[in-house]
């Protein structure tokens, strides 16, 4: 379909090309498919009569029908690199989105074509009553502060780059970012918790990457980069709703 798109806008530019305008020196011009000089004379074909016909050389004004001519030449040249460079764009763009899977989750493309899965990281909540497991929290009326956990102080996942490019699939339309953990004792905060029983509301907290976002396609799948280069340290792709205490998280460490 692109390449046919491609054609389409294309061929309008060569046919265009084929019909120039032979300028006489009164101020009027011929609109020719091409011409040739041949000693005094000048012999074009008329687009309008559709035959060859000729006239004087001292008739026409050669100097503005050849300049005219060649800039109208490199405008459809330059046309026409700006819409094969769109078209190679665009391929390479397919070629990118057919390497990650269509299954909700977060994916990497290592040296551009080695795809690496990244895996749900466990989570759970911290109160002054323990730690209780996330899909029960909804259930249990705390109240105060809390922190949301990953097990273990470091990450497993090593990524050398420290601006990462990564490919988030959602399940449905979220908000999703980078995060930046903080290790204590022997887990990973990714968020402070603000808990209200009464009003049923949590509110959260964590500390967000200032990130670029791309959409690749209309099924969900975005690529998420950070603005700036990551230091070293413990991070996450996170997706959520705000409020909803629904976090899936995908934890990562620089080096």
């Amino acid at each position: 379909m692109r390449r046919l798109l491609f054609s389409f806008l294309f061929l309008p530019l060569v046919l265009a090309a084929a019909n120039l305008k032979l300028y006489l020196k009164d101020g009027g011009y011929q609109l020719v498919r091409e011409y040739q000089v041949e000693g005094d004379r000048v012999k074009f074909y008329s687009v309008e009569r559709s035959q060859w016909e000729e006239m004087p050389v001292a008739l026409i004004d050669l100097e503005r029908t050849q300049a005219e001519s060649q800039e109208k030449q490199q405008k459809i040249e330059r046309q026409a690199k700006e819409i094969s460079e769109e078209d190679a764009a665009a391929r390479a763009l397919q070629a990118e989105i057919m390497k990650i899977p269509q299954d909700p989750g977060v994916y990497q493309l290592e040296n551009g074509a080695q795809l690496r899965i990244f895996k749900l990281a466990e989570s759970s909540v911290h109160s002054s009553k323990g730690r209780t497991a996330l899909r029960l929290f909804s259930g249990i009326p705390l109240s105060g502060k809390a922190t949301l956990e990953i097990p273990e102080a470091h990450s497993l996942n090593i990524v050398k780059e420290n601006r990462p490019e990564f490919y988030i699939q959602l399940a449905k339309e979220e908000s999703f970012g980078i995060i930046k953990l903080t290790p204590k004792g022997g887990v990973r905060i990714a968020e402070r918790l603000t808990i209200e029983p009464i009003v049923k509301q949590t509110v959260e907290e964590r500390d967000s990457v200032q990130v670029f976002t791309k959409q690749l396609t209309d099924s969900g799948l975005y690529k998420i980069w950070p603005q700036e280069p990551l230091e070293k340290g413990e991070y996450a792709v996170i997706e959520y709703t705000e409020g909803k205490l629904n976090p899936q998280i995908w934890d990562f460490r620089v080096e």
